[in-house]
């Protein structure tokens, strides 16, 4: 089928092009211009936040790959001196991943588009980018989609909010639509860094020490394009490693920082994730195939 990538430009584009490549008919957007790796595949130049530049990606398109976001709250307040100094505007966040995304999903339902699968976060569930300085209220370990989501920031929000607006264009379109909840898409050479600098943990980390490979994000998502008639119309994926970035297994780091969450988090076994992607494999027999510890 001819699928249209958004956010091409970005680290992650290469692997989703090299996944979906045989035998799919790829076209390619982005603001900025491509890496040289992607320069053979037709592209055009446009930006989400413009309606006629998204009209334009997607025409004879019939599915979509949405992975451009602006990809850290840029309004935070430990964020706004840096992004002030990027000269980036302050609603960029909010407008990328929220308007951006409505304006594609408006073009999308203009050109017939059947099937959307766009890259979320993790972040959705609220428990990183934290503003209030309370901690993030944990239920159970390992959390899975069905787990309360409390966001505090545009980024964790427009995630969040995110997969509600594609939900509701399948309602009332038709669309087939699927977001991935991602954590730290991980490159090989990144994970040979990991191996080389890791060290005993000195607290909780509210990123949970999560990961994943960007060989299996990418693959993840061929896979529930690929799927898209035999999935339920409209679902939501945690796509993370089995597991962590941390040398210590996952229960003696709950007894070390959280004990208090020791009663929800019995089932921890050896390094496994606090984030449970067992819905993913179920639908799509997705596997996590990448490792960091085998360059230790």
């Amino acid at each position: 089928m001819k699928v249209l990538i958004t956010g091409a430009s970005g680290r992650l584009a290469g692997y989703v092009v090299r996944e979906l490549a045989d035998p799919h008919e790829l076209v390619l957007t982005s603001r900025r211009e491509l890496p040289e790796e992607l320069a053979e595949y037709p592209w055009i130049q446009g930006d989400l936040n413009n309606f006629e530049d998204c009209q334009r990606m997607v025409q004879g398109v019939e599915a979509i790959q949405h992975l451009g976001a602006q990809p850290w709250p840029v309004d935070h307040p430990d964020s706004r001196a840096r992004a002030e100094e990027m000269g980036i505007p302050f609603d960029a966040t909010f407008k990328t991943n929220m308007l951006g995304t409505y304006y594609l999903m408006q073009a999308a339902v203009e050109a017939g588009v059947k099937y959307v699968v766009m890259a979320g976060s993790n972040c959705a569930l609220g428990h990183g980018f934290r503003i209030s300085g309370t901690p993030f209220p944990i239920q159970f370990l390992p959390m899975d989609e069905t787990h309360p989501c409390y966001p505090e920031d545009s980024y964790s929000y427009s995630k969040r909010a995110g997969e509600d607006l594609l939900a509701s264009y399948t309602r009332a379109y038709g669309i087939r639509t699927y977001v991935t909840r991602p954590a730290g898409i991980t490159p090989d050479e990144r994970r040979r860094q990991m191996a080389e600098n890791a060290r005993p943990a000195g607290g909780w980390t509210d990123w949970l020490w999560c990961w994943v490979g960007s060989e299996d994000v990418a693959s993840a998502h061929r896979l529930l394009m690929e799927a898209a008639d035999e999935l339920p119309p409209h679902d939501v994926y945690f796509l993370n490693s089995d597991d962590t970035t941390a040398l210590e297994p996952s229960r003696e780091l709950v007894e070390r920082f959280k004990p208090e969450l020791l009663p929800v988090a019995e089932k921890l076994e050896g390094h496994q994730s606090f984030l449970n992607c067992d819905k993913l494999k179920s639908a799509v027999g997705w596997e996590h195939r990448t490792a960091w510890r085998i360059y230790r």
